[in-house]
């Protein structure tokens, strides 16, 4: 991965420019490396924290959209999730996210991934950076559909909601469209 500048952060909450969070050996424990399109930052929360505290801030927990990959999709180990449903963003994690090793990847931001050798595999970002992962190339790719499939079940719903939502709003005008509109007078009539 190329060098840049890092922060020390306390809190972060996953944005659409989130690349990939990585845990690192920071002293004695173990902090996360978080990797955006532009920016790099250390905070001192593991990946997983960071994860479950994003998925609260965008009004859920890591549990509930664990539980609603599960429920879209039927996958319950390593489970991809969306993180935010208004600015889709899906992440998956490399090995089990209760491991120290799990690295989160975001799914959009993922360009290409290639066979390394020795049961590693290269990943390249939108933002020309590369990243190491290590784990097969079977297990990756297999991650990489798992999300896709999930964004797609997500988008579908999105688009189905949006079709309700603009069926009410075109039955709202179109009732207020058919109301005659009266012309009251105050004038007197002689009767």
């Amino acid at each position: 991965m190329k060098k840049s500048k890092r922060s020390l952060i306390e809190n972060y909450e996953i944005t659409p420019f989130t690349c990939f969070i990585k845990p690192i050996v920071y002293g004695s424990k173990i902090y996360s490396q978080v990797v955006e399109l532009n920016d790099e930052f250390i905070s001192p929360f593991k990946p997983k924290v960071i994860i479950n505290q994003s998925c609260e801030y965008f009004g859920s927990s890591y549990e509930g959209r664990k539980s609603g990959t599960r429920r879209l999709i039927g996958v319950t180990h390593k489970a991809p999730i969306i993180i935010d449903q208004t600015n889709p963003i899906f992440f998956f994690p490399t090995t089990s996210p209760l491991s120290d090793d799990c690295i989160w990847i975001a799914h959009h931001h993922v360009i290409d991934y290639k066979k390394k050798g020795n049961g590693m595999v290269q990943v390249y970002f939108r933002n020309n950076i590369t990243l190491e992962v290590n784990m097969s190339i079977g297990s990756f790719t297999n991650q990489m559909q798992r999300t896709a499939v999930l964004e797609s079940k997500v988008s579908k719903i999105n688009k189905e909601i949006g079709k309700m939502a603009y069926g009410l709003h075109r039955m709202h005008n179109d009732m207020e469209a058919s109301e005659t509109p009266r012309n009251y007078s105050t004038e007197k009539t002689d009767e």
